[in-house]
């Protein structure tokens, strides 16, 4: 029998690879009882690519076990697999764990897939035929039959990447067949055989199993990169077409705009009667806290409620007692100003502004929703803006929860990951955008270019010189709600303790009422802090936290 060496270099194999020797090596396992005697094996490489096994295992002690390799490394994006199937005789397959059968020795068959590689003129046998033991093998030999010629063969020992040679390595006189041998297998040590065939001699191929790696999965290149440009044209210009349609105003708000005062025939009346808790909604499209703070100061001056700043020390905080003025109108009141009033009092005739905190932060929510209901009801919009707003930003969040869960599966699966992170990006555009989803009708429109042309008079500096001075406190008392809207309660609260009616300083006003040596020139101060630790007030109510 020719020996590895001369067959190899009659092959045209490298003399590095002729020259190698036999190893042996202890294995992780060596100290388990039992070995095996003798390894036998016969392959036969069938023509439609499957390798068929007959194994026969003579072993001391307990039945051992073998750990076939059902998968190396191919290339940087794929793993090869090995099929192992209709296991028959003295062995059961659990995984990729054979398990022998009996005492002694042990008879089994079965099939391999994916052994064979076509490259180029050749095609190539590659099985780790024998070892892979939970115990040292003495002896292992190897009969390898295929449908042509052998065009070449080599065998390897020891751990899966060795590269040693085996003890022996040789073809028969026909040059159909094989045989190999190993001397001395250590626990989970293989016995590698490689045989060489004519290109065409099977149809065999290997098995590819792509192997998930975040360079692999999110792979940019032309295809994935123009297909992840036109997903994200698609799907951020749907988010834009639905902004354009269902976002928008129904008319540009601009070209009604202009400075408008709050006076007519002499008497306060803002443009179109909107009040200031209407419109901090009508501006921004929420209930927030400014809008409720500046109901409580329109109650006040509109006579429905008093605000007594109470005295107090150096360090004290400052509280105020909100007071329910006798004969007052509530029918007059809107559906959220009552449910304002009726949150503040809740039976009572007074209560320290520090007491609201922990009694009517929880009944707040029907002030939010009567808000939104009087918003519609008032033909400014047609849909609740808080609805509108949750509808359009869960199903953004629904269509990134999908473009999530979309990118795992196609980055787990293809090197298409890129094209799920667009769908996240629309589904968060969507999200965000749903924020600006509530549009007015051609009413709210209109409303709301009146609102900003009152805002721009409160801002323009001009305090009415033609208005009588008996009117003036009263006037621009009632101008101070909307300046807490319009941010610029500083100015108007300056203004209303400037001027009264009989041209004199005085104590209090008719709403407000400070503590003993307390007068008009003190009331900016007053005025700024009210409103801050009222929207404190408000803002430990959950509805308006956020807003």
């Amino acid at each position: 029998m020719a020996t590895i060496a001369t067959f190899a270099l009659a092959l045209g194999a490298s003399p590095a690879l002729a020259a190698g020797t036999a190893h042996t090596s202890p294995g992780t396992a060596a100290a388990l009882a039992g070995k095996i005697k003798s390894d036998a094996l016969e392959l036969e490489l069938r023509q439609d690519g499957v390798l068929h096994v007959k194994e026969t295992v003579t072993f001391d002690g307990t039945a051992p076990t073998r750990k076939l390799v059902d998968r190396t490394r191919y290339d940087d994006s794929n793993d090869r697999l090995y099929q192992v199937v209709n296991v028959k005789g003295d062995a059961t397959l659990t995984g990729a764990t054979i398990t022998v059968k009996g005492s002694g020795t042990a008879k089994f068959e079965y099939d391999v897939k994916g052994a064979v590689t076509p490259l180029g003129d050749v095609q190539e046998l590659r099985w780790y035929a024998a070892g892979g033991w939970s115990v040292p093998v003495d002896l292992a030999k190897v009969k390898v039959k295929g449908p042509a010629q052998l065009q070449s063969l080599s065998c390897f020992a020891g751990v899966l990447s060795s590269a040693i040679g085996c003890t022996t390595a040789s073809p028969d006189h026909t040059g159909v067949e094989a045989e190999f041998e190993q001397q001395g297998l250590g626990p989970d040590e293989v016995l590698t055989v490689v045989i060489g065939y004519p290109n065409g001699a099977t149809k065999g191929a290997p098995i590819l199993e792509r192997r998930f790696e975040l360079s692999n999965a999110f792979t940019l290149n032309a295809v994935t990169g123009g297909a992840l440009a036109g997903l994200l044209v698609l799907l951020l210009g749907g988010v834009g077409l639905l902004y354009w349609t269902r976002g928008r105003d129904a008319r540009v708000v601009g070209h009604e705009s202009g400075a408008l005062s709050g006076v007519s025939n002499g008497h306060f009346a803002p443009p179109d009667g909107v009040r200031p808790g209407q419109i901090g909604t009508l501006v921004d499209e929420q209930a927030d806290v400014i809008d409720v703070t500046a109901t409580i100061v329109d109650l006040a001056v509109r006579g429905y409620l008093g605000i007594d700043e109470q005295p107090r020390q150096t360090y004290d905080a400052p509280d105020w007692v909100l007071v329910r003025m006798p004969n007052a109108d509530l029918k007059a009141l809107q559906s959220y100003e009552r449910a304002l009033y009726d949150a503040i009092f809740d039976g009572r005739d007074a209560v320290p502004l520090s007491h609201l905190k922990g009694t009517f932060a929880s009944k707040l929510s029907k002030v939010r929703d009567a808000l939104y209901r009087d918003v519609v009801a008032q033909g400014w919009f047609a849909r609740r803006p808080d609805t509108v707003r949750t509808r359009w930003t869960t199903l953004g969040v629904l269509l990134t929860a999908a473009g999530v869960l979309g990118t795992v599966a196609l980055a787990w699966f293809t090197t298409y990951g890129l094209l799920g992170l667009a769908v996240i990006i629309a589904g968060a555009a969507l999200a965000v955008g749903g924020q600006y989803m509530p549009a007015k009708t051609s009413k709210g429109a209109a409303a709301l270019a009146h609102t900003l042309g009152f805002r721009e008079y409160l801002a323009s500096g001009d305090i009415g010189a033609d208005v009588p001075p008996s009117q003036r406190v009263e006037l621009f008392s009632r101008y101070l709600p909307y300046a807490v809207i319009f941010d610029s309660v500083d100015r108007w609260a300056r203004v209303v303790s400037s001027i009264t009616g009989n041209g004199g300083q005085a104590d209090n006003l008719y709403w407000y009422h400070g503590p003993a040596e307390w007068d008009l020139s003190k009331f900016a101060d007053s005025m700024r802090t009210f409103t801050m630790t009222t929207s404190g007030a408000i803002s430990s109510s959950r509805q308006f936290r956020s807003l």
